[in-house]
């Protein structure tokens, strides 16, 4: 170490062989001069400043804190307390480090004595606290951003740890929070729950027991819930206390109470819903093989609902549902249910009944339901249809006694309304054959197994083909040819009638406008069902299957039943005259076997009658058929319409309509529908003779018979 010598000698060398065997850093300044007079090797290595750099400098320069200026003036003036502080200094490179700084005065023999200031290095240590410091904050926010509230004690169940959440959930005063008054808080909490006493025993057996990790459900006082979770804190392996997390559950468990109530009731009337049905239903079977009693099931389907919300609007609708629940519920026993199934669809449930008590609580419901319904300054009257099914004999199964319930409120739909009915097993009716049926018709227009045939349609007197009737035909590879009379039914009941229908149309005028190309002029008539009538873009539909193949409207003629025309008096007359401005004709088929009304034969645009076959069957003999088909020719001609008869087969019958003044026939007298190429063969335009005149038109029928 280099020194000045004279300061040098005034020192005690074992004084100065003490300081450098020091690990702290030390200096030692003159009391007078304030000079450093030595430092030893450990304070070159915290500060960076060679001994040979230091010696001589005045402390006041190295130690420039506004703690030191103070200090080293009090010294200057005889003060003699040391210091003992925590203080920043500067390095040698310029950065600042923490050292604990102790200067202290060493009385010397000679003079007034030395200031040895001695400084430990505390910036490492002050690193890992401002690490601890992070981290505790960090776990501080952690805890306080948690949607859960926490507590954590130690192995004897002393409060170590809480966050805010925790205070909230509890309702906890502050105070006691403040005070950490561990026995306040716990006993806060025991008698915050219903039972404090299970409350007490359950959390002494899960503080005995370290290793055990619980869930629990604690109803409070003010009717929360709060699930409690416990686990064991571990620490270096070994468990060191416990942390508990409260969540509150009530609103979940409402939510979850309302979404079950909704799965289970219907939210317009607040009845039990389809699903709910069917849970009690099958209780109810599960009951009735028990005690070998029967129950009834009842299917209640309001009539003509739709009127009430297309004239009073969907809020008089929504009434109406609530006052018909009402009434439902009000007829039937407490034991009973009533459940809607859907829109103005109605279920009901008659516990220990057999037909006649199915029967006594339909009555009841006719009876609830021909009361008026009173909303605001509207009376108006809702009647109702009613179906009945009995377990067993109706349905083994739930589904299945509810379809047979709801089979039987269709047939009094179909029978006129306003009753009720008990269903009637159709053993000649096989559902499942009809499904196969259904797919097995899908199957076979995708696959092209469709065809048409033509019936001609020939002058009653003169014999000379007028047209032609477009027939389905459809032959299986399994069930070989199908009749239209058992597919079309089918296909009309799951609407693939609309698809049949359309393909029929487009082949029908393809075919018509091929035959036209020939030279062949042959309007065709195509079947039109109601279902199919009815789609909103029918007449686009019927427009665009002409403009595909060019041909002139007036060669297609529309076949339409009169429950068409019934069923939408109005609509159905806007989409014929809007057929009609396209100039295609319009025949009524089967005239005579539904409501026939004068008045729609006068507004609509129509242009012919077509008399049913089943009138046409027992002529000329049966007085009964000659009637009908006599008024029918005769209203036809008075209202300027042509009259054809379809399924004539005997010249006798032919005479006869002949007689009444009938246009036009079709039937097996003049032949069977033909495919197309068969139609051309006998219908086709004539070849040219060897002089290039034309051959006689071949159109008389009867060379068609072969006469």
């Amino acid at each position: 170490m280099d020194r000045p010598a004279s300061v040098v000698t005034a020192l005690p060398p074992s004084f100065l062989a003490m300081i450098d065997g020091l690990q702290e850093a030390v200096w030692l300044v003159d009391a007078q001069t304030h000079q450093v007079l030595a430092a030893n090797a450990a304070s070159q290595q915290l500060l960076g400043f060679p001994a040979r750099a230091l010696i001589g400098r005045a402390i006041e320069s190295l130690a420039t804190t506004p703690e030191d200026t103070l200090f080293w003036s009090d010294a200057a003036v005889g003060r003699r307390e040391g210091l003992h502080t925590d203080t920043m200094m500067r390095h040698a490179d310029g950065h600042l480090l923490w050292a604990s700084r102790r200067v202290s005065h060493v009385a010397l023999p000679q003079g007034d004595g030395l200031w040895m200031v001695t400084m430990r290095d505390l910036t490492r240590q002050r690193q890992q606290d401002e690490e601890r410091d992070t981290l505790l904050a960090e776990l501080r926010a952690t805890l306080e951003s948690t949607a859960d509230g926490i507590l954590v004690t130690d192995l004897a169940g002393r409060i170590c740890n809480f966050n805010q959440r925790l205070a909230t959930l509890w309702a906890i005063p502050e105070h006691l929070l403040t005070e950490r008054n561990d026995q306040a808080v716990q006993a806060w909490m025991r008698r915050s729950v219903v039972d404090g006493a299970a409350y007490a025993a359950r959390l002494s057996a899960i503080q005995e027991a370290t290793l055990l990790h619980t869930s629990d459900r604690l109803k409070l006082l003010d009717g929360r819930v709060l699930e409690r979770v416990s686990l064991p804190q571990w620490s270096r392996g070994r468990p060191i206390g416990r942390v508990y997390s409260f969540r509150d559950l009530s609103e979940a468990l409402a939510a979850n109470q309302r979404i079950e109530e909704l799965s289970h009731n219907d939210m317009l009337t607040g009845l039990p819903n389809r699903r709910a049905l069917m849970e009690r239903v099958e209780y109810a079977q599960a009951l009735a093989r028990r005690e070998a009693s029967p129950f009834a099931l009842l299917n209640v389907d309001l009539d003509r609902f739709k009127q009430i919300n297309d004239t009073l609007g969907h809020s008089y609708g929504d009434r109406v549902l609530k006052e018909v629940a009402l009434r439902l519920k009000d007829s039937l026993r407490e034991v009973d249910t009533v459940a809607r199934l859907d829109g103005d669809q109605f279920a009901l449930l008659i516990h220990q009944a057999d037909a006649r008590g199915a029967e006594h609580a339909a009555r009841r419901v006719q009876e609830a339901m021909s009361q008026p319904f009173c909303f605001d300054t509207l009376s108006f009257t809702v009647t109702c249809s009613t179906g009945m099914a009995v377990f067993p004999g109706d349905g083994a199964s739930s589904e299945a006694l509810l379809a047979s319930a709801e089979r039987a409120m269709h047939w009094v739909k179909e029978s006129g309304r306003g009753t009720f009915r008990f269903h009637q097993p159709r053993k000649d009716v096989d559902l499942l054959s009809r499904m196969r049926l259904d797919h097995a018709m899908r199957q076979a227009l995708q696959e092209h197994e469709f065809r048409l045939h033509f019936q001609p349609q020939i002058d009653i007197d003169s014999g000379q083909l007028i047209g032609a009737e477009a027939l389905i035909r459809w032959r299986d590879p399994l069930r070989g040819e199908v009749s239209p009379a058992e597919f079309i039914p089918v296909a009309e009941e799951s609407g693939f009638i609309i698809a049949i229908g359309q393909w029929v149309l487009q082949q029908a005028v393809a075919q018509a406008a091929q035959w036209l190309q020939l030279g062949l002029r042959v309007p065709v008539a195509v079947n039109v069902s109601a279902l199919q009538f009815q789609q909103a873009q029918f007449v686009e539909g019927v427009a665009q299957a002409l403009r595909e193949v060019g041909l002139p409207a007036e060669l297609l003629e529309l076949e339409l039943t009169e429950s068409v025309l019934l069923r939408d008096a109005d609509d159905a007359l806007h989409r014929m005259q809007e057929l009609a401005e396209l100039g295609v004709l319009i025949a009524i088929d089967d005239f005579g076997t539904g409501y026939s009304n004068l008045g729609y034969l006068k507004r609509f645009p129509i242009q012919r009658l077509k008399v049913d076959r089943s009138f046409v069957r027992g002529l000329p003999d049966d007085a009964s058929d000659a009637g009908i088909v006599n008024a029918i020719v005769q209203m036809g001609r008075a209202l300027n319409l042509k009259v054809i008869a379809e399924g004539v087969e005997t010249e006798a019958q032919r005479a006869f309509l002949s007689r009444c003044g009938c246009h036009e026939y079709q039937g097996f007298l003049c032949a069977p529908a033909l495919d197309a190429r068969a139609f051309e063969h006998r219908f086709g335009p004539p070849a040219a003779t060897a002089d290039g005149a034309a051959a006689p038109v071949r159109s008389n029928v009867r060379l068609l018979r072969g006469a």
